[in-house]
């Protein structure tokens, strides 16, 4: 006789009387994974230690004099500027950026705001006192010959202004012509040049200097606007937490209000982009294409182009389409995910205090990012000062590393007589130094498995907590004192392994898709289509499995919050579970998500709306309490992300529990059948939709 085939996924669960929700007595799990971590995170101090040792973020922060003394700092407090000898020396920014300009640097108090060659300047006595502030040392009673054969002063001064710390020449235009200083000439001590011959060391600054200028007008907006943001941000967690206390009680009315409320504030926002595309008909210069315009660092100029509004238009309309046509097609499943979400509501209003777990999520995550980030700063600001030998005529020993201290005497000197020791980059030879490209991949594969590690943290607690609720027969007599506190501890007493073991594999695929990122970066400029496809086709099946396993984690963490068992296991039930009801996985908890995004877009979108009229200007009420900004989007903007992150907070808090209540609604359906001696659990309304019901003793 032929064995009974076995179900394709599993075996659905049997009865189990003695069942009353989340095990009680359960054993360590994944415990080799939980040791992994442990001494992962004890490499992970060692490294921060290390940096901490080693590093120095002056060394980012403040500009490095040929010597490679701070500007600014120590005896140079007063000295904060970083002045070049030659700028012409320097081709390119960049090579400013990266401090390897071969000419000498010295730290002053003021940049030059004179004109002038050494020899005319040591003619005159107050133009020579004003001139030595730009020199190496005091050079005494020495020639000018003398002078410029050791650099200890710089040939010529150009009149220069302050930019990222250092002196740039004041470079203008008068009609077509350059000019420094007013002038269009200038003299660098051995003959007339034109100003233009500066350019070559500074054409490239220009962008530079206007991501520059925008930053400092974006600064200075944060800085007059940070009150309101505050304020904006605040009203977010107010209509937050009303929002969530009007679920606990009038969760079906709230949700259709809400889908309601969604698309009439799309609506308005079609309309009002409609007016003002309507409005900019006859305004000159309104028809101009967004491809013409290109980049401007100012955004509000494309407020005033057509095109901009048309594409507003467009997807808010797509959006509001989109989201019509789901409500209509979705309408009968909406009325079970409204069901499960006043399930939620009751489970939340029994549990409290979860509302505010988010918070603690929240603070463990920043000292986990403060940590990454202070740790990659050090790292990276740890290396030494290498010095280079730079020379103005052809010498073998260019390039060459040296030692300032002992250069004079040296014999590369005697070789060389013109060169100079200068400070060139930060570097090192060191083992240290050779494997810090390896601390810093470790840094950021530590950041991310601790960062998922937190995240998963939250979702098991959260996980058991709300299904002590759903499994207790009387609630909440048969619920723990202190759910939340009590998955908590279980969490960490008995789990930890297993949430170390899921956030592994979470991270693992993140630093893949890190790499494949900087590959990305690096392959820019590749003229290999090929290659190119490959690498797009790789991105976006990292993509899929990140989701897939942020997916699997999430069911795993609820099925090891209530069995006790290890990941794999409750990894392999949870999606068995998923797949012998797919198709209630697929449009009713869908469908809950959409609903619970839905409810973030109207905090978001109701914030925003506010925040729009209030920083734009646009309303006689606020013109007079808005402050003067550059950039009135900055504000918005902000308000706009940190309104939707505070959403999401509280939200997510309903998403854990609706999926932690569907996974124990589904177990619900295969253990029981409704017979007095196999009730089910779940709400009677829940049951009347789903046409079941509990048959009376």
């Amino acid at each position: 006789m032929d064995m009974e085939e076995k179900p394709k996924y599993g075996e659905p669960r049997k009865f189990d009387a003695s069942f009353k929700g989340p095990i009680q007595n359960r054993g360590c799990t994944d415990i080799i994974c939980c040791i992994v971590f442990v001494i992962a995170i004890v490499g992970y101090v060692a490294v921060g230690i290390l940096a901490w040792t080693h590093g120095d973020p002056r060394k980012v922060i403040y500009p490095t004099d040929s010597m490679g003394q701070y500007c600014g700092q120590g005896n140079l407090g007063k000295q904060p500027l970083l002045f070049y000898f030659n700028m012409m020396k320097c081709a390119s920014p960049m090579v400013l950026l990266e401090f390897q300009c071969p000419t000498p640097q010295v730290c002053v108090e003021k940049c030059p705001n004179r004109t002038m060659t050494l020899v005319k300047a040591i003619m005159n006595p107050s133009d020579w006192n004003y001139y030595k502030e730009y020199c190496r040392e005091d050079p005494g009673q020495k020639a000018v010959p003398q002078i410029l054969q050791e650099k200890l002063c710089p040939a010529y001064l150009i009149s220069s202004k302050p930019f990222l710390q250092r002196c740039f020449p004041s470079l203008g235009k008068k009609g077509e012509v350059i000019t420094v200083g007013d002038q269009e000439t200038f003299n660098d001590g051995e003959k007339t040049r034109d100003a233009k011959d500066l350019v070559a060391g500074m054409k490239n600054a220009t962008v530079v200097m206007e991501g520059r200028q925008v930053a400092m007008k974006i600064f200075e907006d944060y800085t007059k606007s940070w009150y309101w943001i505050l304020i904006c941000l605040l009203i977010a967690v107010v209509l937050s937490l009303i929002f969530i206390v009007l679920l606990r009680y009038l969760a079906g009315i709230m949700v259709w209000v809400m889908i309601l409320m969604v698309v009439i504030v799309i609506a308005y926002g079609i309309a009002h982009c409609s007016i003002k595309y309507v409005n900019l008909k006859d305004s000159p210069g309104s028809n101009i294409t967004l491809q013409q315009l290109g980049f401007q660092p100012d955004f509000s100029v494309y407020l005033h182009i057509r095109q901009t509004w048309l594409a507003f238009i467009i997807i808010l309309a797509i959006v509001e389409l989109i989201i019509i046509l789901l409500l209509i097609f979705l309408r009968n499943r909406i009325r079970i995910a409204v069901e499960l979400i006043k399930e939620a509501s009751r489970a939340i209003g029994f549990v409290m205090s979860s509302l505010f777990y988010p918070i603690f999520t929240f603070f463990l995550l920043t000292i986990v990012i403060a940590y990454w980030g202070v740790t990659a700063v050090f790292l990276s600001t740890s290396s030494e000062p290498v010095y280079k030998v730079f020379n103005e005529t052809v010498c073998s020993h260019s390039r060459e590393t040296c030692d300032p201290e002992n250069f004079t005497f040296s014999q590369i000197k005697k070789d060389c007589p013109r060169s100079e020791c200068l400070f060139a980059f930060y570097g090192g030879e060191t083992p240290y130094h050779k494997y810090l490209i390896f601390l810093q991949f470790y840094n950021v594969f530590l950041f991310f498995w601790c960062a998922n590690f937190v995240t998963a943290l939250g979702q098991m607690t959260l996980a058991g907590a709300f299904a002590s609720y759903y499994w207790a027969f009387k609630k909440p007599q048969d619920m723990p004192a202190f759910p939340l506190c009590a998955s908590l501890g279980r969490s960490l007493r008995y789990h930890t392994g297993s949430l170390a073991f899921g956030s592994l594999i979470l991270a693992i695929v993140q630093i893949i898709r890190v790499l494949l990122e900087y590959i990305d970066h690096k392959l820019k400029g590749a003229e290999n289509k090929f290659a190119k496809f490959l690498l797009c086709c790789l991105k976006c099946c990292f993509w899929c499995l990140e989701k897939f396993i942020k997916f699997i984690n999430r069911n795993a963490y609820i099925m090891v919050a209530i069995y006790g068992k290890n990941f794999c296991r409750s990894a392999s039930d949870a999606f068995m579970l998923l797949m012998r009801n797919v198709v209630r996985v697929v449009v009713l908890d869908k469908v809950t998500d959409f609903i619970l995004f839905l409810g973030k877009l109207l905090i978001v979108g109701l914030v925003g709306i506010f925040a729009f009229f209030f920083f734009s200007g646009h309303t006689e009420a606020f013109k007079g309490a808005a402050p003067s900004l550059h950039y009135y989007w900055v504000p918005i903007l902000t308000v706009l992300v940190g309104t939707y992150l505070i959403a999401h907070g509280f939200f997510s808090v309903y998403a854990m529990c609706v999926d932690t209540l569907f996974l124990c609604f589904l177990e619900d359906l295969e253990r029981n059948d409704g017979t007095p001696e196999r009730p089910y659990l779940m709400s009677d309304n829940l049951l009347n939709v789903l046409k079941k019901k509990n048959q009376a003793n």
